[in-house]
């Protein structure tokens, strides 16, 4: 993507038990179409620590993107107006993350943070859901669209591409669900080594 282009980016945090096992998400569109989304899993935290850690981990995405210009939305209130000024921080466990937040949005010549309700932020919604119910088995980021508008592009770095002898991702989610499955009470290092072998020799190219 060149230099000036602006994204929509909706992000979320969820917690359950607050603190409780925890996610966060982000969906990036383009044009209103969406180009990329990325969850990954917490352990045990709070939802507003969730809400931050998406908020720091789109940034960062957005800024490899080289894109200038931002509209952040999140059901936070609490971040929306503390991002915004209106609130101050005063949770120790918060100030690490809101000042990462600030630091990286000086990256950006504008960055517009709004306040949405639930119901128009559910994509980013259901991938903190899926995250938590362990069904999003990669954390890495989906690219959705390889155009962004008129410049072709390849997927980011670290993204999953599959080779042409690979079964198609619906398949490699199912083997790697299977694979965890069975070997959920291994190391986890082990387990994620036996997963990318598994997929390498089922011919999914892997970065």
């Amino acid at each position: 993507m060149s230099a000036g282009r602006k994204l929509t980016i909706n992000i979320d945090g969820a917690a359950r038990g607050n603190p409780g096992p925890a996610a966060w998400a982000y969906v990036i569109r383009h044009d209103g179409e969406i180009v990329l989304e990325e969850c990954g899993k917490l352990g045990n935290t709070t939802n507003n620590v969730a809400e931050y850690t998406a908020l720091v981990r789109a940034l960062e995405r957005a800024a490899e993107l080289q894109a200038d210009t931002l509209d952040i939305k999140s059901d936070s209130e609490l971040l929306v107006k503390q991002m915004n000024g209106e609130y101050k921080v005063r949770n120790a466990n918060l100030l690490p993350l809101y000042e990462e937040a600030n630091r990286l949005r000086r990256q950006f010549k504008q960055v517009d943070l709004t306040h949405v309700y639930r119901t128009e932020n559910k994509d980013a919604d259901r991938l903190c859901n899926e995250a938590l119910d362990g069904r999003a088995v990669d954390a890495g980021p989906r690219p959705r669209k390889a155009e962004i508008g008129s410049e072709k592009e390849p997927p980011p770095a670290n993204t999953h591409t599959r080779s042409a002898g690979g079964g198609g991702w619906a398949e490699a989610k199912d083997l790697i669900r299977k694979l965890i499955e069975e070997n959920s009470a291994g190391d986890a290092n082990a387990v994620a080594e036996r997963i990318v072998n598994t997929l390498q020799q089922r011919g999914f190219k892997l970065p």
